[in-house]
């Protein structure tokens, strides 16, 4: 009876019926500005710094980058450092052919480089070639850490017809609640609006740190529902968590296009690095099923009776003292059932009935 009200029932909850498919969708908004230290210096909003624009499950927030301002179109020497590209004669650049891993289309020159039989191959693409290093601690976005990141979410449990959001905005009172607060455990738990600081902070790395090379994390959106009670008991849990090690960055490279004085076509590289969130959802809803109830006791009755049956053998078989047990359960027989078959018979019979 322990077993059953204390691990079955109160422990396991297996009284009730389990849905742990949640249908979800997820909205999300980025707000902050920062100052940028840029060729032409210049305030960043969340339409500059936030990809992809749209607000998904998958944001990209940049902290950090590497600029190649004022590229153009036309022919260039390729990056030394790149294998593909280094050549002794002009055979070795196949006109057309791609330069693997490099920056354009070879041209079919080599380029001899200063006091060396060795060259690079002449590429055309967007001159002069991307800059290459390690990214500067004085580019980073400092007022990074103080962007804001509003979730709404919106889940469903279709085995019980259930949905919900975590955005509540009942009344004129809700809404003045999100313009005020900030997530915090203790005393904003239910609050969607979450300083980037902060959810980097909570997995156990250092903002400022992350920020030069950038990293990926995990916001973690728990629905544990109990449909059986009152409605404070299907909320959202967050947490929060590291996707990479600490030596691992996050980059990709974007590009900003425009004309020069004299319309010719130009363009700004970046090479940029930052914090990618991947917003997690899942859960589980629990609810009172009678049939799973009865199945349970049913189990548990035919385990005690199992139960009984092992504890006979185990005293009739396998104990030092088999032989009282045998006699003093025949004598409950005897003395329970007068007219029993059992109390007619002799010694010898008697005790292999009991058996």
């Amino acid at each position: 009876m322990a077993y059953l009200i204390g691990w079955v029932f109160i422990e396991k909850k297996q009284y009730q019926a389990k849905d742990d498919t949640v249908e979800s969708s997820v909205l999300t908004k980025f707000k902050g500005v920062a100052s940028v230290n840029t060729t032409d210096f210049k305030i960043w909003g969340p339409e500059d710094y936030v990809y992809p624009k749209q607000g998904e499950d998958f944001l990209f927030i940049i902290t950090n980058f590497i600029e190649t301002p004022n590229q153009e179109l036309g022919n260039c020497s390729e990056k030394s450092s790149i294998p593909d590209a280094n050549c002794t004669k002009d055979e070795d650049c196949i006109k057309e052919e791609a330069v693997r891993a490099g920056n354009g289309i070879k041209t079919g020159l080599c380029l001899k480089t200063a006091g060396g039989s060795d060259g690079i191959c002449e590429i055309k693409g967007w001159c002069p070639t991307e800059k290459h290093g390690e990214p500067d601690k004085a580019t980073v976005l400092r007022q990074a850490e103080n962007f804001t990141l509003y979730i709404r979410n919106f889940i469903r449990f279709s085995k019980f017809n259930f949905s919900k959001s975590n955005v509540k905005l009942n009344n004129s009172d809700d809404y003045l609640y999100l313009k005020s607060c900030l997530y915090d455990q203790i005393l904003h738990p239910y609050c969607p609006i979450f300083r980037l600081g902060d959810i980097v902070n909570k997995t156990g790395r250092n903002f400022q740190e992350s920020a030069i090379m950038g990293g990926s994390f995990g916001i973690m959106i728990d629905w544990s529902c109990d449909l059986d009670k009152e409605d404070s008991h299907c909320n959202p849990h967050y947490s929060f968590i590291s996707l990479g090690s600490n030596t691992t960055g996050f980059n990709f490279r974007i590009a900003e296009y425009s004309n020069d004085a004299e319309g010719k076509k130009q363009r700004t590289l970046y090479k940029v690095f930052g914090i990618h969130l991947q917003i997690i959802v899942f859960g589980t809803a629990r609810k009172f099923n009678i049939i799973n109830t009865i199945i349970n006791i049913a189990s548990v009755l035919t385990l005690m009776t199992a139960g009984s049956f092992l504890c006979d053998i185990i005293l009739l078989y396998m104990m030092k003292k088999s032989t009282f047990y045998r006699d003093s359960k025949f004598e409950r027989i005897v003395t329970n059932d007068k007219e029993s078959p059992a109390k007619k018979m002799p010694e010898g019979p008697k005790r292999k009935f009991s058996l």
